[in-house]
């Protein structure tokens, strides 16, 4: 294991560089006797590296997002006023710089170890290594899926091969200078690497921290949402679901523990984890008043989730990790309303609904859960959206979620008022697409987001 520990802190020194081009370490010469992976053993410890594969999802889109609030005196004590920026939506210097850590750092860190790993399979016949490409396959989709909410405008079919996606580092070669990608090659790169890994993976891997076939199968439900391909989206859910299905009932969980639903639960499929964001912390982030009310006082999540502070504000408790890191993986729970949003845009509304019912019966007091129902599909796609935002509450998905909805015309401005100073993003604002990091453009000569 000592050579494994070697690559990863050879990864993890020079992933910077991946997403930069800079010169500086390109000149540096790397040290010849640090030894690499040879086998299926090795690439597995790599990719079982829970910090760098697992860990650090972008944050900084449930920052922008409109379901918590700071208090003026937590605002003005945030640490670095790039917090403060992009609580506010500013257009640019909305990230601390990669060497204090960054989502985009993050990203292509993963990605890095995901390039490496594929790079060198290619280059040797290794026996028993198609599950370690199909779970590099799906971290570096994964990676890519979650980045381009991020950094690029959402998914439009009449501009998304003009509107600037993200550099596709797809080896690990330093010297390839780092372009943006449109935004539909960047959805294109991302479904060629699921769907490539869908034969190599197994249906139930070790531990839910690796991918697998519904893991690859729960991404695709979730990109092609993003992209507006709801057929595709309700096969791929289709599918998922016919591997996993389990819904966890709330009424076994202690509402009165710090954290009710418990880590690697039976609903979770791929578990991954929200980078830290200090804005993000329990203590720290109130939920919308609003959000809160929507919860009928029937409704266990309204406990299992939230917990009153003493000047009676609200704070969320109920991540999917039996701890305070907050779940961005895939569970069952998104599938099903994935295949409601499709099925209720397809017009199909009794297929919602029974969707729907399916986890809401599990999330009420037992015998006092009333079934939906809906008379067209209008209704239905009404009743799954709203559900859909109390489900999946702080699962790093409501920004995606915004910014695709206005793009069909849900009008969702957003607003925010600290210190007697208010801030408005308006709908399809190209604030939405978050600046890239001014050192990563500078080091790159990229082409920065348009304010």
């Amino acid at each position: 294991m000592k050579k494994n520990k070697y690559f990863i802190v050879l990864i993890l020194l020079t992933a910077t560089t991946v997403l930069s081009g800079c010169e500086k370490y390109l000149e540096e010469k790397s040290d010849k006797t640090l030894a690499v992976p040879s086998g299926t053993q090795d690439y597995q410890a790599l990719l079982d590296n829970y910090n760098t594969m697992n860990t650090s999802y972008a944050g900084s889109g449930e920052v922008s997002s409109d379901d918590f609030y700071l208090s003026d005196a937590d605002f003005s004590n945030l640490f670095q006023e790039s917090d403060k920026r992009m609580y506010t939506w500013q257009p640019g210097t909305v990230f601390a710089t990669a060497a204090n850590g960054n989502d985009w750092l993050s990203c292509y860190s993963a990605i890095y170890v995901s390039n490496s790993i594929l790079d060198d399979l290619a280059k040797q016949e290794l026996p028993g290594s198609g599950n370690i490409k199909g779970q590099a396959l799906v971290f570096r989709a994964s990676r890519y899926l979650d980045a381009v909410q991020i950094w690029a405008l959402p998914y439009d079919a009449g501009t998304a091969s003009t509107d600037l996606g993200l550099p596709l580092r797809l080896d690990p070669d330093f010297n390839t200078k780092s372009v943006r990608a449109s935004v539909q090659q960047t959805y294109d790169q991302i479904i060629q690497d699921l769907l490539s890994a869908i034969s190599l993976l197994p249906v139930t891997p070790l531990k839910a921290t690796r991918p697998s076939k519904p893991a690859a199968y729960g991404l695709l439900a979730r990109a092609y949402l993003f992209m507006g391909d709801y057929n595709k989206a309700l096969a791929s859910a289709d599918s998922a679901l016919a591997l996993k299905s389990s819904i966890l009932d709330f009424n076994t969980l202690n509402a009165s523990a710090s954290y009710p639903v418990a880590d690697l639960n039976s609903e979770v499929i791929f578990s991954t984890y929200m980078y830290a964001e200090y804005q993000l912390v329990s203590t720290i982030a109130k939920i919308s008043p609003d959000v809160y009310s929507s919860y009928s006082s029937n409704d266990l999540r309204k406990t299992i989730f939230f917990r009153t502070n003493t000047d009676g504000s609200i704070r969320f408790k109920g991540n999917y990790s039996g701890s305070s890191g907050k779940f961005t993986g895939i569970a069952t729970d998104e599938l099903y309303l994935i295949r409601a949003e499709c099925n209720a845009r397809l017009g199909k509304a009794i297929e919602a609904i029974h969707d729907l019912n399916t986890i809401l019966v599990k999330r009420w007091k037992t015998g006092t859960f009333v079934p939906m129902t809906a008379a067209d599909p209008a209704t239905a796609l009404g009743l799954v959206l709203q559900e859909r935002r109390k489900e999946l509450l702080l699962r790093g998905l409501r920004w995606a979620d915004i910014k695709r909805l206005n793009k069909l015309g849900a009008n969702l401005t957003l607003t925010r008022t600290t210190n007697g100073q208010s801030y408005t993003l308006p709908p399809n604002d190209l604030r939405s697409a978050l600046a890239i990091p001014e050192d990563v453009i500078s080091l790159s000569g990229m082409e920065q987001n348009k304010r």
